[in-house]
C-alpha cells in the first residue's frame, strides 16, 4: 500500500492542543504539556541508579538552580530560559550526545524550531543572547557532571574529561533528586508559575 501523501507531523497533547512538529506555533504550547512530558522523559536513556528514572524535568530544575546560584540575582526571564532549556524534549525526547551526532543536523533544526515557539509563548526572545545561552550551557554541563558521577556510574576523572571539572563548592550546594514523576511535574509547574509572576 503506498504511503499517504500527507504524512502526519503533529502530535495531540493531553491539553487538547495539536502541535505541528515541523511548524510549531506559540499558541499550541502549554506548560502542563511540557511539565508532564519532561517528567516522564528519562535522562541517560534510563541508565541510572535509583528506583526512579532521572527525568529531564528534574534536570531542568537543577540547571535553573545552578544558573541562578552562579548569576546571583539574574533577570527572572533568564531563569525561565534556564528552566526551559530542554523543553523541546517533551515531544522529541532526550538523546545522548553520541546519538545526536549520528542523527545529524535534522534533530538540531527541529529542536531550534520548537525552542523558538516555546520561548515566544512564555515571553522570551526566540533566540537567546549568546552570553545567556553560554551561561545556561555551563550550568547544564555542571548538572551533567553531577548526574554522571552520582547516578550514571562515571568516575570523577571520566566526568571531568567529558563535562569539565566543576567548582566543588557550587556542586556541594546541590544534590540529585530522584522522585516520582508526579512530584517532579508539580515542582516544575510551580517553578514555572513563580518565574512567570516575577517576569510580569
Amino acid at each position: 500500500m503506498p504511503p499517504s501523501s500527507q504524512t502526519r507531523a503533529w502530535q495531540r497533547m493531553l491539553s487538547g492542543r495539536r502541535l505541528d512538529l515541523l511548524d510549531p506555533t506559540p499558541m499550541d504550547i502549554e506548560i502542563q504539556d511540557i511539565a508532564h512530558g519532561l517528567a516522564f522523559v528519562a535522562r541517560w536513556n534510563g541508565q541510572t541508579h535509583g528506583d526512579y528514572a532521572y527525568s529531564v524535568a528534574e534536570h531542568s530544575l537543577l540547571v535553573e538552580g545552578l544558573f541562578t546560584r552562579m548569576e546571583g540575582q539574574p533577570d527572572p526571564k533568564w531563569q525561565m530560559a534556564a528552566l526551559l532549556h530542554d523543553a523541546p524534549e517533551y515531544v522529541i525526547g532526550d538523546m545522548i550526545s553520541p546519538v545526536k551526532a549520528s542523527v545529524g543536523p535534522g534533530y538540531g533544526a527541529l529542536d531550534d524550531r520548537l525552542t523558538a515557539a516555546i520561548h515566544l509563548r512564555f515571553g522570551l526572545p526566540a533566540m537567546l543572547p549568546k552570553q545567556i545561552k553560554q551561561k545556561i550551557k555551563k550550568a547544564d554541563k555542571i548538572s551533567a557532571w553531577m548526574e554522571a558521577v552520582q547516578i550514571a556510574g562515571f568516575s570523577e576523572a571520566e566526568a571531568d574529561k567529558f563535562f569539565g571539572k566543576p567548582d566543588s563548592a557550587l556542586v556541594d550546594e546541590f544534590s540529585i533528586v530522584l522522585r516520582p514523576p508526579i512530584e517532579t511535574r508539580a515542582a516544575y509547574t510551580d517553578r514555572h508559575a513563580t518565574l512567570l509572576d516575577q517576569m510580569a
